[in-house]
């Protein structure tokens, strides 16, 4: 039994390594890209500790070379579902019981494994299945993961510590409970992180996860959960199930056991997944929390004094890195006429510079989108925009004969709700609408009203009136919020990220906030000397 009070060690981000020629972590990813390259992986469910290989099977492809398969994943089905549910539930008493400091223990070691023996594997996993290139996936799937592991036992350290007054006699104290149930997790393909953190984050208060991985992500996220196991995570914590997301929904969302949802993806499945909870309220043990990072419509906002060159940049980096699939990818613009012309032509100069093809080529800016549907849909908007009387496609395309490759493709838009405007694409298609100088007002009620969503945005401008102007005007656009910068890019531990309206429950991932939904506190009251009256003094006549 510890008889002292423990600080955990200091949190950090993690240190983006930059893969220069001849150093060390370039060769060993290059070394890890040719060995994953070679092999297929056979990945099972993970259930109990125990690895369960089902009859029904899925693909993991190279999205940049969709005939190389680099993995199959076994999918779970009713039976393995309702095992994992079982399972959760059997190892929760023992988990929540663990002391805090073991359990902190076993994430500070699993971003320790992370950032040092796993990190070529997950990276290499990240940039085949995923289609990134070494610097996102080194930002991604290292780096951001190591910091979600390691801020979040350390936000759980400092909510753990906040305790309420005493008065004379009295001692109160609040214990931080885990939810009474499972959390189910959803991760989407896009952040090998963000399935890390979906699982992890519940867990780390105390809670047992079953974690559905993305299809596309299988790779990456199988090699996470042997990760956490090499940490030492107790079997049955968190569950590993590849699935389809309708038994998700059949057997785990229904179950009166589910306590919480821990989900990132499409507004459209959130939502039926909120429509579903509430058809099935009566049954639940107790209230689920549901807890969303969804759909957006992510802008740039420039003001005519903004400086021309690093919006630019912004705007070419915030569209285009990983192919426009960041949930706060730049995908609209609003460029005054009085800068258009050299925002176009220096923007069209810098995307002519942009070389797009396999991620293993380390001078690759872009790789392909994930899959045939989402290249499909990119494909539909450009299209669109072709044919169009209100738009133009002032550059981009698309080549889909051996990959998923759309070329970064810049649409100007002479209508403000023309379609690739509010509509979410999730690819490389950045849209601008140029506005009149002297409509500034009318324009940021146009972006406020633009889209559902509430995710990230970004404004520019040098005339600090004006910045104070549009950020006012623009408050509820965004939960993440940038001014001269782009809108991707959100650090843990330094902006919280997570938005409102269409894009979620903006319950800020990499922070404190999000914990809370995790957990359901008890207060206790000690009264060390109790009383013996019954009757009051105010009762008293004289």
């Amino acid at each position: 039994m510890s008889n002292a009070i423990f600080n955990l060690p200091k949190a950090y981000n993690e240190p983006v390594y930059s893969y220069l020629p001849a150093s060390k972590e370039r060769e060993d990813l290059k070394a890890e890209l040719a060995r994953q390259s070679e092999m297929v992986v056979d990945i099972p469910a993970i259930i109990g500790g125990k690895e369960y290989y089902t009859e029904n099977t899925g693909k993991c492809v190279m999205p940049h070379d969709f005939n190389h398969t680099l993995a199959t994943y076994h999918i779970a089905g009713e039976k393995e579902l309702k095992m994992a549910a079982d399972a959760a539930m059997e190892a929760k008493k023992e988990w929540a019981a663990m002391p805090f400091e073991h359990r902190a223990s076993i994430f500070l070691k699993a971003a320790e494994l992370l950032t040092g023996k796993y990190r070529a594997k997950i990276n290499a996993a990240t940039m085949l299945g995923q289609s990134k290139t070494a610097f996102q996936a080194e930002i991604d799937s290292a780096c951001e993961l190591a910091d979600f592991f390691r801020y979040n036992v350390k936000y759980a350290e400092e909510i753990y510590s906040q305790q309420p007054e005493n008065s004379k006699g009295v001692w109160n104290r609040v214990e931080y409970r885990p939810l009474d149930g499972f959390i189910v997790a959803i991760s989407p393909f896009n952040f090998t992180s963000i399935g890390g953190n979906l699982c992890s984050a519940p867990a780390i208060m105390g809670n047992t996860v079953i974690w559905k991985p993305s299809q596309a992500a299988t790779l990456s996220s199988y090699y996470v959960m042997k990760l956490l196991e090499e940490a030492g995570l107790p079997k049955g914590v968190i569950n590993f199930v590849p699935c389809r997301g309708s038994d998700v929904s059949k057997y785990l969302i229904s179950d009166p056991r589910m306590a919480g949802f821990h989900f990132t993806g499409s507004t459209s499945v959130f939502s039926g997944v909120w429509n579903l909870v509430g058809e099935n309220i009566a049954k639940y043990n107790s209230y689920p929390r549901l807890v969303g990072e969804t759909g957006g419509k992510d802008f740039i906002f420039a003001h005519p004094t903004a400086d021309v060159k690093p919006l630019v940049a912004a705007m070419v980096r915030g569209a285009y890195e990983f192919q426009g699939q960041k949930c706060s990818a730049a995908s609209r613009a609003y460029i005054p006429q009085s800068i258009w012309e050299e925002v176009k032509t220096l923007a069209l100069e810098e995307i002519s510079k942009i070389k797009m093809g396999d991620p293993r080529d380390f001078t690759n800016f872009m790789a392909a989108v994930i899959d045939e549907a989402s290249f499909k849909k990119n494909c539909s908007y450009i299209d669109d925009a072709n044919a169009s009387a209100d738009a133009e496609v002032l550059c981009g395309g698309y080549d889909g004969s051996k990959g998923y490759f759309v070329k970064p493709t810049l649409i100007r838009a002479l209508k403000p709700d023309y379609k690739s405007m509010v509509e979410e694409i999730f690819g490389p298609v950045l849209t601008v609408y140029v506005y009149e100088d002297d409509k500034l007002d009318e324009t940021l009620e146009l972006c406020d009203k633009a889209s559902p969503y509430g995710l990230t945005g970004a404004i520019w401008a040098q005339d600090r009136a004006a910045i104070i102007k549009m950020e006012k005007a623009l408050s509820d656009t965004a939960g993440n919020f940038y001014i001269n910068d782009k809108p991707t890019g959100a650090v843990v531990g330094q902006q919280p990220f997570g938005g409102a309206r269409a894009s979620g429950t903006n319950d800020k991932a990499g922070s404190m906030l999000n914990l809370y939904r995790w957990i359901s506190p008890r207060t206790i009251k000690e009264t060390f000397s109790p009383t013996n009256d019954v009757a009051y003094p105010f009762m008293c006549e004289e």
